[in-house]
């Protein structure tokens, strides 16, 4: 075996080594012992997956089997790497995030009696993401897509003394189910039509099946593909918290801070972003399914960014901050412009973790009170943590040069350039989307770094600034978020960077019309500061200011003007409602009725009750034949040989 082989088998089992390692002896050797054990692990998956980085991007790629699992028929079932130019990306957003979510973990969760406990399910869960991005068939996808799941609800749920971390995670378990029932059904269709669940065979044969029909009801006729894309996409939905499947997102914040950072920025929300575009060559045989993916995304990128302007639990702001973003991703792959969904994946990564690392660093000096109602102030107390923010904002914003600028504006364009169907609704939507997202981004920075200090003397006299494993991953994360979105523009989207690993059909390319007008990354950003993103986002950070610094009151004006509307936002579109009462409930009355009728009524009223109510009275009846009386048998006999000899003369 080559060097670069076992540098990818290094890549995902050095976490799993960690993870064990800490899980089964973290008892045995200690909670310093076991954090350098489970950092070791990522950090060497991160060392790896840079030199591997380096290597594809000299032209070296890698497509195998490691070892076959199954062999069913003509089937074989096999665990393999697929190392080209997404997945290496993949790989180092990956393992950095999680490496600097790993090191502040070390400040975070410093008092927690389940220290080793989280440390061994941070590492487990770094190697179900990077099992998931390095699979080269839909089986190991399935597997690490199912593993990110598992390990997200062991980490939302691990206060689980807290009655609402229980709630959440069960939560996040069983919406992302409902999704995976859709993407397993799409990869059962897939061996079904295809024969074969590797990538490569099933991409070859993909053009030859385009014009294949299925019936799924009678005198309904489906596009094959369409069928297996809007079921993948069913499973990307779940994962990548889409309207409507998007409920679990937000309550995942009752999990502890690093987690939120690590399930927010380069793991699990993003692995259907992923899916999708690494099976690119499917979806761009269903037009379809874009249209589909292009309005879905929409709607997520819009309407959870209103959300964010009237939550003021911290975390909870940022998290519909992710679904949003996550919205704008999803736009961009409907828009085939799967290299610019990729682009703010990366970039949304970086300045993503940045706010929610920053959060907790607030979090944490406010003795974890989270309500920023009660905060304010705290500039001249925790300054790298607010540069470090700020930063995070400003990228999020979409405010050159920061990285956030450069991927959200290429999105836009790219939609813009789009002919499908959903175009112009969807460029509308997260056009309107980037004056939301800094309004409420630059209401969480005003609220709880400037203005009065609202929180209580006890908590003011201990503010300080957050130790050194909390406050370097800060840094260390502020800097790709300044310069991720220049440095890498030009090779990501214009270079031909993914050529190979993804497929654009020649009628969809957007980002190829976007290159011809590309002349540097000078001439994008003045183009940009002209266009209407830009300003639109200029209003959002004035707006913020003027509400929430300026005249504090006017916000609490607006706020009773717009009664109902600041009701619908508060109660988020009625979805919890509606899930407690429809499908909560329902579950409930069908559970009731199957008990009253099938327990109470079938199986104890006529099974088991009702046979021995059968015995008894059978019992009863024969009882009377037996009366103790010589009359009554010598009757009994008597009509007995009359009906015998009845019998016997009859013919």
């Amino acid at each position: 075996m080559s060097n670069m082989h076992t540098l990818y088998l290094l890549v995902p089992l050095a976490p799993l080594a960690g993870a064990l390692i800490v899980g089964l002896f973290g008892w045995l050797i200690g909670r310093t012992a076991s954090h350098w054990v489970a950092i070791a692990g990522v950090g060497c998956a991160f060392v790896a997956s840079v030199l591997i980085f380096r290597d594809v991007a000299h032209g070296n790629t890698f497509n195998g089997a490691v070892y076959t699992w199954l062999t069913s028929g003509d089937t074989r079932f096999e665990i393999g790497f697929l190392i080209d130019s997404l997945s290496a990306l993949m790989m180092v957003v990956v393992s950095f995030v999680s490496l600097m979510v790993h090191i502040y973990t070390i400040g975070y969760m410093r008092d927690d009696p389940g220290y080793q406990r989280f440390f061994s399910y941070i590492s487990l869960f770094t190697f179900s993401m990077l099992m998931l991005v390095m699979a080269n068939n839909f089986l190991q996808l399935f597997f690490g897509w199912e593993a990110v799941g598992l390990v997200s609800y062991l980490l939302i749920g691990f206060w689980f003394t807290r009655e609402s971390a229980v709630y959440a995670s069960l939560k996040a378990f069983l919406v992302n189910r409902v999704g995976d029932f859709g993407f397993l059904l799409g990869i059962g269709m897939v061996l079904s039509y295809f024969g074969t669940l590797d990538y490569a065979a099933v991409f070859t044969q993909a053009p030859h099946l385009a014009g294949r029909m299925v019936t799924l009801l009678p005198g309904h006729s489906w596009a094959v593909m369409t069928v297996i894309c809007l079921l993948l996409f069913i499973g990307a939905m779940g994962k990548s918290a889409q309207v409507p499947f998007h409920v679990w997102l937000p309550d995942s914040m009752e999990g502890p801070t690093p987690i939120s950072a690590l399930i927010h920025a380069a793991t699990m929300v993003t692995a259907g972003i992923f899916m999708v575009a690494r099976m690119s060559p499917l979806f761009e045989l269903s037009p379809t399914t874009l249209s589909v993916i292009m309005v879905i995304g929409g709607i997520t990128a819009l309407f959870m960014a209103f959300l964010g302007v009237v939550q003021n639990d911290i975390k909870r702001v940022i998290a519909y901050s992710t679904l949003s973003q996550l919205g704008y991703m999803t736009v961009a792959l409907g828009a085939s412009a799967y290299a610019a969904g990729i682009f703010h994946l990366m970039t949304h990564a970086f300045f993503k973790a940045l706010l929610f690392l920053a959060a907790g660093s607030v979090i944490v000096a406010m003795h974890h009170e989270q309500d920023m109602r009660k905060m304010g102030g705290l500039r001249k107390y925790m300054p790298i943590t607010y540069v470090t923010a700020l930063i995070g904002g400003l990228a999020l914003s979409g405010i050159p040069p920061f990285a956030g600028f450069f991927s959200k504006d290429a999105i836009i364009e790219a939609v813009h350039a789009s002919r499908l169907p959903g175009a112009g609704f969807a460029y509308f939507a997260v056009l309107g989307g980037v004056f939301v997202t800094a309004l409420y981004t630059f209401r969480l920075l005003i609220l709880t770094f400037h203005g009065k200090e609202r929180m209580d003397a006890h908590t003011r006299r201990h503010l300080r600034e957050s130790p050194w494993v909390v406050t370097v991953p800060l840094i260390l994360l502020a800097v790709p978020s300044v310069y991720a979105g220049w440095a890498y523009i030009k090779p990501l989207l214009f270079g031909g960077f993914f050529s190979g690993a993804i497929y654009v059909a020649p009628s969809h390319n957007v980002l190829a019309r976007m290159g011809g007008e590309f002349h540097g990354v000078l001439p994008f950003i003045l183009h940009g500061v002209m266009a209407p993103p830009f300003w639109l986002a200029l209003a959002g950070i004035v707006t913020a200011w003027y509400f929430y610094w300026l005249r504090p009151q006017a916000a609490e004006w607006v706020k009773r003007k717009a009664g109902f509307i600041y009701t619908v936002l508060e109660h988020k579109y009625g979805f919890d409602e509606f899930n407690a009462w429809f499908f909560a409930g329902g579950a409930r009355l069908l559970g009731r009725g199957l008990w009253r009728g099938g327990d109470v009524g079938v199986i104890d009223g006529w099974l088991v009750n009702g046979s021995a109510r059968l015995v008894g009275w059978f019992a009863a009846t024969i009882r009377r034949l037996q009366s103790g009386y010589i009359y009554h048998y010598a009757f009994a006999m008597i009509i007995g040989v009359f009906v015998f000899l009845t019998w016997l003369t009859r013919g």
